[in-house]
């Protein structure tokens, strides 16, 4: 299969594509078409394990790139903690994305694409470029710690990130270098994408991408989808993910699934007052703009980079969008009401951002008749542990948040980060002495 530019400029194969990240025109690599996947496999969906569903999509996009040996130890490694599917009430379901090492749904996206890059690559040197609002950075760095060869750099806002996300964003030393930017992650995104299409930095290094810009973190992500999916089609209702939404790679994850077949009623586009994509739903224009700084800061996104990959889904065209999405956006104060509620009526404690999604599938179901409303299974996607929040959820819920172990470890390290402005050429010259 080949891999086009959403800009249409350059074409490429798999294995280009992930070690590239960004195509040379700016625009994202897409697969050329979705593949689709056949009925024996959705009639056997209830009874595959999370690893055999994830080799067999990944092999749809990968082809015969890889050996379906090496693929299958990759996804095997990659997929080694459990994603469970927790019932909150009656029809709603948490999708728990946070069992991973780093306690965040980006551990599956980033440990596939490090093992993806580390096996293309072949033990050349590589420098990764990774700009995160929170979590993508920790997952970023946990996958690519040690890998031989290729040297890491994360940017990250300054203030903008919890405490125990920026400690483990800091804390690794070795082969990941954390630069601490003074502005918003959109600046962050942006001084990521100037490093990767500077024409003097690719002639000196091998320059790739980690962010969700990147097809070896979409892949990944479309996995789960199917492995929810296949825990609650027994009970025979249509089923609505709400996705929250920042720089939307997941949501565009579960599009691939969808266009793969797979029988997903619709897509909840849950944002916090970083309301980009809502305002395009509704007037169908798109207009960016500087992003707010919310209890949500995986979603403080005023630019979202997948956007342009959902615009080659559905040929930019509005009416396309609103058949498979909606979305909603919600104040930092509806955020903290709806963790109280959830807490005190079901005893589950969300996150921020999973409360975001949990008030997309409230206003779904207010929008629609009681009828309607009752026959669809609505599951959110529980994206970070509430303890990497645990200053915002302790003050909302007044109560203790005992911290995993795998997290309180991060909180013993000391912080290691180089400090930023907002400044392309300082950081250009940063990297060209790096060795």
């Amino acid at each position: 299969m080949k891999y086009i530019s959403t800009r249409q400029q350059e074409e490429t194969n798999i294995k280009t594509a992930i070690l590239k990240g960004l195509a040379d025109d700016g625009g994202l690599f897409m697969p050329e078409y979705i593949p689709q996947l056949d009925s024996g496999f959705f009639e056997s969906l209830p009874n595959l394990t999370l690893q055999e569903i994830g080799f067999r999509v990944a092999k749809e996009f990968l082809g015969e790139s890889i050996s379906d040996e090496n693929l299958k130890e990759i996804i095997d490694e990659v997929l080694n903690f459990e994603i469970p599917v927790m019932k909150i009430s009656e029809n709603i379901y948490s999708l728990e994305l946070f069992h991973g090492p780093t306690m965040a749904f980006k551990d599956v996206g980033a440990r596939f694409m490090a093992r993806m890059m580390s096996y293309f690559s072949e033990g050349k040197p590589m420098k990764v470029i990774a700009a995160t609002s929170g979590d993508t950075g920790s997952a970023v760095a946990s996958g690519f710690f040690g890998v031989r060869g290729i040297e890491v750099y994360i940017l990250y806002p300054k203030g903008k990130v919890s405490p125990l996300q920026e400690k483990q964003l800091t804390t690794w030393g070795g082969n990941i270098k954390a630069l601490e930017i003074d502005g918003t992650f959109d600046d962050c995104q942006a001084l990521a994408k100037q490093i990767l299409s500077d024409e003097e930095l690719n002639q000196k290094f091998t320059l790739t991408s980690a962010n969700s810009i990147n097809i070896a973190r979409l892949i990944p992500q479309s996995f789960y989808y199917f492995w929810a999916y296949a825990q609650l089609q027994k009970l025979g209702k249509a089923i609505v993910f709400s996705v929250p939404s920042g720089n939307f790679g997941n949501l565009t994850a579960g599009l691939f699934a969808k266009k793969m077949g797979l029988p997903i009623h619709q897509f909840i586009a849950s944002t916090n007052e970083n309301d980009v994509v809502p305002k395009f739903l509704e007037t169908g224009n798109y207009q960016p703009k500087p992003s707010k700084q919310t209890i949500s800061n995986a979603m403080d996104v005023g630019n979202p980079s997948n956007f342009e990959r959902m615009k080659s889904l559905f040929s930019n065209d509005v009416s396309e969008f609103r058949k498979e999405i909606v979305s909603y956006s919600f104040s930092d104060e509806e955020t903290k009401n709806t963790m109280r509620k959830v807490k005190k009526d079901f005893n589950y404690t969300l996150d921020p951002h999973g409360a975001v999604a949990y008030l997309g599938l409230e206003n779904l179901r207010q929008a629609l008749s009681d009828n309607i409303s009752e026959n669809f299974v609505g599951i959110l996607l529980e994206t970070a542990h509430p303890a990497k929040f645990v200053e915002v959820v302790e003050e909302v819920l007044k109560e203790k948040v005992i911290i995993p172990e795998k997290l309180e470890a991060f909180n013993k390290k000391e912080k290691q980060s180089l400090e930023f402005s907002v400044d392309f050429e300082s950081l250009k010259i940063y990297l060209m002495e790096e060795k």
